[in-house]
């Protein structure tokens, strides 16, 4: 009698636990496995490649952040609010009001501390160095004051619209802030081996080319994580990543943006398909001054050749459909597919106006290109598809297989195609088209791949009017001109793809994100 009071008891109990919310077991460490051979760099400055993003997200806060799952709305994160411009002879001040209580991670040689305005002048004006970070052309004019201990001013010399403005202060790129102590005390190299933030999940170590392992935060501002901790796991074959969510090593994984591999995974049990933007624009970049692409008849004779359609393998156009615009037409300052028709610069699929061109510009043979290439399938399906369209009209490309570290610091390429996700138009023209932002040239580091230098006064002038309108047609004007140049070559715009268990929850509505993953908050979980 006493045993089946005993079971009785305890199942009684059981069932109460099930139905309050929040009272289910959740497992200790979430795994998710990657298309990527290891991280390029620690430092959310520099941070730029989806592996990268990702470790930042989880790791580190900026004054604003893109809502999770939701890029469509930006809420306040280490400050209180979103604050509005007060305009005085000529020079916008915008001032933030920091949370009280905020805790730095304990770092190496730094124990946990609460974040000041110290921390974030100290963030900002290192972001805002060309020989420090890779978005500083983002914080061109603009300087930074310290109120007091809670607050910060930005003072922008030339006003700047809010659409421009706001997104340079969420934690996606430039606008993450960083640890003033753990940076000084491990120096800015020592700092991109060991990144130390507020976020909700905290740095704990690296496995060279196998795995990141992150503990949960538990003096997060927003509530300690249920999660215990994150394992990002380096797999850029595909079957080792399957093989893990079929056995239950790996919780969520990184997809192949192929019909098959959808309707395969698709049919596995407890697995559920997750698609989510906005997606990457790639693009494939034209070196301009690498010969013999430095004559514009040569790269337009290579965009005639290309064929958008190799370049987006799904049939379905929810999850990946064909680009003409250098900027998404969904953002402030795209241009839609009619728009591009409509001025010729689309250069649809014409093997006869391509061997034309070629002739003109004295190569009737073709040539051969050489390029590097990492194993990374987002980066090689599409190097290879290349090969296999420009060598209908004689340009052999050979590609050198290098770690993915290695691809793009040489900046050897003649051609580099690149899947970029930006917030804004003023993000994609600066990153990738101004000037100030060459690849690899000494302390100075950015991503024009093209080595174009005809756009500064465009990028300058779109980013000093406050005028939505004209604005967006100096946005424009910007494009056309690229387009005219064909010095870059916009090819797909592909959503992304993730398989997860169904144990899986990640806390919230999952619409889209600038950070290239389902985002992990504290309030992610995985049910057992």
């Amino acid at each position: 009698m006493k045993d089946r009071l005993t079971l009785l008891v305890g199942v009684c109990c059981l069932m109460w636990l099930l139905s309050v919310p929040g009272a289910v077991e959740a497992a200790d460490v979430l795994r998710i496995g990657i298309d990527a051979s290891g991280p390029v760099t620690f430092d959310p400055h520099f941070a730029a490649a989806t592996q990268d993003r990702m470790l930042m997200d989880m790791v580190f806060n900026g004054l604003l952040r893109y809502q999770p799952g939701n890029v469509s709305t930006i809420e306040p994160d280490l400050a209180e609010s979103i604050p509005k411009a007060k305009l005085i002879d000529g020079k916008q001040y915008w001032t933030f009001v920091l949370r009280k209580g905020v805790k730095f991670h304990q770092g190496p040689k730094t124990e946990a501390y609460e974040l000041t305005a110290e921390d974030v002048l100290f963030s900002l004006q290192k972001a805002a160095d060309p020989s420090r970070s890779a978005y500083a052309a983002a914080y061109t004019g603009m300087t930074f004051e310290k109120v007091d201990d809670y607050t910060i001013r930005i003072v922008v010399e030339k006003p700047l619209s809010s659409t421009l403005f706001l997104p340079r202060f969420t934690n996606c790129a430039g606008g993450s802030i960083i640890s003033k102590k753990a940076l000084e005390a491990m120096g800015d190299e020592g700092y991109k081996q060991w990144p130390v933030g507020t976020g909700p999940f905290l740095f704990n170590a690296y496995s060279a080319g196998k795995k990141v392992s992150l503990s949960a935060h538990t003096q997060y501002f927003r509530g300690a994580p249920l999660l215990e901790g994150i394992e990002i796991h380096y797999l850029p074959d595909i079957k080792p990543r399957e093989r893990g969510l079929k056995t239950g090593a790996l919780d969520v994984i990184s997809g192949l943006q192929t019909v098959d591999w959808m309707r395969k995974v698709g049919r596995w049990e407890d697995t559920k398909l997750d698609t989510f933007g906005p997606g990457g624009n790639l693009t494939i970049f034209f070196n301009t001054t690498y010969s013999p692409l430095d004559d514009s008849k040569v790269r337009k004779a290579i965009a005639y050749a290309l064929n958008r359609d190799d370049f987006c393998t799904l049939s379905d156009n929810k999850i990946c459909e064909p680009a003409l615009s250098p900027i998404p037409a969904f953002l402030p300052g795209g241009l839609t597919e009619k728009e591009v028709k409509n001025l010729g610069l689309d250069y649809s699929f014409d093997l006869d106006k391509a061997r034309q061109l070629l002739r003109e510009a004295g190569y009737p043979k073709g040539f051969s290109l050489r390029i590097v290439s990492s194993k990374q399938f987002d980066y090689l399906k599409n190097y290879e598809a290349i090969k296999r369209q420009i060598r209908r009209i004689g340009i052999d490309l050979k590609i050198k297989i290098v770690d993915q570290a290695h691809m793009h610091p040489q900046d050897t390429n003649p051609l580099v195609i690149y899947d970029a996700q930006c917030p804004d138009a003023d993000v994609y023209l600066t990153q990738f088209f101004s000037s100030d932002a060459p690849v690899a040239a000494g302390k100075k580091t950015g991503m024009n791949f093209s080595h174009y230098t005809k756009l500064d006064t465009l990028i300058g002038a779109a980013r000093m009017e406050t005028n939505d309108n004209k604005q967006i047609e100096l946005w424009r004007h910007a494009q056309i001109k690229i387009l005219n140049d064909m010095a870059a070559y916009p090819s797909a715009n592909a959503k992304f793809l993730y398989a997860r268990k169904i144990s899986v929850d990640y806390g919230h509505e999952l619409l889209s994100s600038f950070a290239g993953y389902p985002q992990f908050t504290e309030k992610t979980r995985v049910v057992k």
